[in-house]
């Protein structure tokens, strides 16, 4: 035995040195052995921060699902409002032109934007040729009454004479006759004079009702006739009104009744009127109507001037929601609404009014749904979705 220990050594001096190539893939499997080990502790370690025992089915959906912002709308009052622009305007406007023969305006008595009362005398026309034919009726209305009187002194010193059988029943009916003939010509002389008074009267330019003078377009020395035209525009009692220019789906919305804000140009006054008429008509050019809103007398108030207004148009309690929550295609309008099951599920809704807070729901939402508030155009029916409430706007 110490032989062959003998041997082995002195072989191994006869050989040289030792050679370590024997060695390598041991070390080459140490290695990879060593790796395995870290990657199945890595793994075990995710596994059990993860969930240990969880079904990889469990797994995947949660790891897909879109966080997604919601909100509870609940329902609101909301206050329907219409916005327009149009031009101000007399609420009644009265044209007054010559209403009688005509001739040289001889005085004009008012200005525009003066107030008068309902018969006022605005301007006067010449009158000397009438003024000399009212003369002249007169005196026949005089002579016809003179004829009245004589026929009828006659009559009644023929009856006195009668009851002495000096005079005949028939001279009797002659004069009674002649008396009935004078007092006639004595009504027919008084018409005519009525009649040239009348006439003369006309010449005078007066105002039909009350109200506030807004145009006047004669002057002193003109001759006018009834060609000329308006010669004066009324307001009547001053009353003022915005005619509302609307579309024809915003004047169904209307009623009579209904209030508006008008502000006119030029000023941030704002002056509340009403709608006192709802144009019966649609333009077939411009598919739009007219709403006369009533305004109360103010000098800013100028006929003719430019106006907006914001008109109600009721009020109506439903959910609202932000544009950003309401999506449509070809299908409608819709939104999302995230159920108990976490999952993205289409709701179809009909929206009313818009206003600057928002969009109302009025039908297919009772307010209660947990809404979709943005990122509904990248959801599917049926995405899995974690939801977060939204906070509430700060005030």
């Amino acid at each position: 035995m110490n032989y062959e220990t003998t041997i082995d050594s002195q072989g191994a001096h006869a050989f040289g040195p030792a050679d370590d190539s024997g060695l390598e893939p041991v070390r080459s499997r140490r290695k990879w052995i060593i790796g395995a080990v870290a990657v199945l502790g890595v793994i075990a370690a995710w596994w059990a921060m993860h969930g240990m025992g969880g079904s990889a089915e469990d797994a995947a959906p949660a790891a897909q699902a879109q966080v997604v912002t919601v909100v509870v709308p609940g329902k609101t009052t909301i206050v329907g409002t219409i916005s327009a622009s149009g031009t101000i305007a007399a609420r009644r406007e009265m044209p007054v032109g010559v209403a009688g023969e005509g001739g040289q305006v001889v005085q004009v008595l008012v200005d525009a934007g003066d107030w008068v009362r309902a018969g006022q005398v605005l301007a006067v026309i010449d009158r000397s040729v009438q003024s000399q034919q009212i003369a002249s009726q007169s005196a026949n209305v005089a002579v016809a009454d003179a004829d009245a009187r004589l026929a009828q002194a006659n009559l009644d010193r023929a009856l006195k004479l009668v009851e002495k059988g000096f005079i005949s029943k028939a001279d009797i009916d002659r004069l009674t006759a002649t008396r009935d003939a004078a007092n006639a010509r004595v009504r027919v002389a008084r018409a005519s004079l009525g009649e040239l008074g009348a006439r003369a009267a006309r010449l005078n330019i007066v105002a039909p009702a009350a109200g506030l003078v807004l145009t006047r377009a004669v002057e002193p020395g003109q001759v006018v006739g009834a060609g000329s035209g308006v010669l004066f525009s009324l307001a009547r009692d001053g009353q003022m009104e915005m005619q509302a220019r609307l579309a024809e789906a915003d004047l169904a919305r209307l009623a009579v009744g209904n209030t508006a804000d008008v502000t006119p140009v030029g000023t941030t006054r704002v002056f509340t009127g009403e709608i006192w008429q709802l144009s019966p008509t649609i333009d077939q050019q411009t598919r739009e109507g007219i709403a006369r809103i009533a305004l109360a007398y103010d000098p800013v108030l100028r006929p003719g001037g430019f106006a907006s207004a914001n008109l109600r148009s009721g009020t109506v309690t439903a959910p609202q929601l932000p544009e950003s929550a309401i999506l449509s295609d070809d299908k409608g309008t819709f939104v999302y609404v995230v159920g108990n099951d976490k999952k993205a599920q289409r709701r179809d809704v009909k929206t009313g009014e818009v206003s600057q807070n928002g969009i109302a729901v009025i039908q297919g939402l009772s307010g209660n749904e947990r809404v979709v508030l943005r990122a509904g155009g990248f959801l599917n029916q049926g995405d899995p979705v974690e939801p977060v409430v939204a906070k509430p706007a700060a005030k």
